[in-house]
């Protein structure tokens, strides 16, 4: 049996929605423990600890069931996922523990192994160390790590650090959820999957390097609440409003056509309905786009909140990497929408 077809049989609805999470955590009391530079009130993409005078932790944990059939490409791209949360925040990982939920009849080892060696060779790539990890019996296959990283003071990058003035820019295409659902149901291209690999393997370890030679407020990584929900929260948390152009957003090859067959995931609801009140949508936009802005993504791309005068520079240096970097709008005193898309 495929993969995608064991997590479509487990009932897979991926993350939970943000509106879940929302009601969860406002019955969490805060806590008031020395040393927490970073921690949940945000939606930050990592936490941050001040361990020492010169050494600040950057932990984050992120695992998910099977989105593409190819065990060992599962694996790279669940741990490039993991991995882009501690570059999302100007850091540097360096250890990684596997988080594996794995049945114990049904489907051969042979392929959990084929999963942990994807991961461990996109680990290598990146060079972190694996430690260990914990496994679980679970009727659903689901894979990923925690990461321990580190990074500079001066270099976070945090939700809250965005500026009115800022441009923006976005290093990889959308279109991940759209085309791994329409996987999930249907027969899609082959070229369109894996031009959706291709990026969803991709580190955003170099992108994240070229951004700290440069004057960038912040920066979050676009993954499970989509473009317009990592986009409001970085919103929210600097008071600004955020502007972005439709006709500039990258989309992956075949993305448009599946949006039009309705090869929406669940999580896309789930952003739409929470991240929608706070979002001015033209009626030019047409309705294909508009589910790409919601699309949940996996591994996507660094959005990128640059200094004006360095904007074109940095643009410049990171194509120059190979990485496809786009400016796709703008920030801009806080009013009535926390985002606004023409």
């Amino acid at each position: 049996m495929r993969l995608t077809e064991l997590a479509k049989s487990a009932g897979c609805a991926g993350k939970l929605g943000p509106g879940h999470l929302d009601i969860a955590l406002k019955m969490v009391p805060r806590q008031t423990i020395p040393g927490v530079l970073v921690g949940y009130e945000n939606s930050d993409d990592a936490g941050v600890f001040q361990l020492t005078p010169d050494i600040l932790l950057v932990q984050t944990v992120d695992y998910f069931p099977p989105i593409v059939d190819d065990p060992y490409t599962y694996g790279q791209i669940a741990a490039a996922n993991a991995l882009s949360d501690v570059y999302a925040m100007g850091g540097e990982p360096k250890t990684a523990l596997s988080v594996v939920c794995f049945p114990v009849k049904g489907v051969e080892f042979s392929v959990l192994g084929d999963i942990m060696r994807g991961g461990l060779d996109k680990l290598n790539e990146a060079g972190v160390a694996l430690l260990g990890g914990h496994s679980v019996r679970d009727d659903e296959i689901k894979f990923g790590y925690a990461i321990t990283g580190v990074v500079e003071t001066k270099n976070i990058k945090q939700n809250n650090g965005a500026r009115p003035g800022n441009r923006l820019i976005l290093t990889k295409p959308l279109g991940t959820g759209l085309i791994t659902t329409a996987l999930k149901r249907s027969k899609p291209a082959p070229d369109h999957v894996q031009a959706a690999i291709q990026t969803m393997a991709q580190l955003n370890r170099r992108a994240s390097e070229i951004c700290l030679e440069f004057r960038v407020d912040a920066m979050t990584d676009i993954t499970g609440f989509g473009l317009t929900g990592h986009a409001s929260e970085v919103a929210r948390a600097s008071r600004i409003s955020i502007h972005i152009d439709h006709r500039k957003l990258p989309l992956l090859p075949g993305t448009l056509d599946y949006s039009r067959e309705g090869f929406c995931a669940a999580g896309l609801t789930n952003n739409r309905d929470f991240f929608g009140q706070h979002v001015r949508i033209a009626d030019t936009v047409p309705p294909d786009v508009q589910n790409v802005l919601f699309d949940p993504q996996t591994s996507g791309g660094l959005l990128i909140f640059c200094q004006p005068d360095d904007a074109d520079a940095l643009l410049k240096k990171l194509r120059d990497a190979g990485i496809p970097a786009v400016e796709i709008g703008s920030t801009g005193e806080a009013s009535s929408h926390l985002l606004t898309v023409s």
